[in-house]
């Protein structure tokens, strides 16, 4: 896929046994492309809009199950906050790396 811009991010790509598109992209929508691949973390535009619009495909995809699993967990963690039992990173990072060396024991 090849983008096409008043600055050009992209040269037209082919695959084989796919034709090649081209894409009108808006200056604003360019620079979040140019600001993804200047982090190093996409090697070029075409990878940039395909994690984006899988990211989309996957977070329209969501089932209502997923959905009302994840609005419980967030319905429990605000009524422990109601109550008050909550507790500061101190004891949050004695928790975890108690819950790591309990991971790491029943693993060997």
């Amino acid at each position: 896929m090849g983008l096409v811009t008043e600055n050009p991010i992209s040269g037209t790509v082919e695959e084989e046994g796919e034709s090649s598109k081209q894409l009108n992209v808006p200056p604003d929508l360019e620079a979040l492309v140019q600001k993804r691949l200047a982090s190093g973390a996409f090697a070029n535009a075409e990878d940039v809009i395909r994690c984006a619009l899988e990211t989309l495909d996957a977070e329209e995809n969501w089932t209502d199950e997923e959905r009302r699993v994840l609005d419980e967990k967030i319905d429990r963690a605000l009524e422990q906050v109601a109550a008050g039992r909550v507790y500061g990173p101190e004891e949050a990072q004695r928790k975890l790396a108690g819950l790591r060396e309990a991971h790491l024991a029943n693993l060997g």
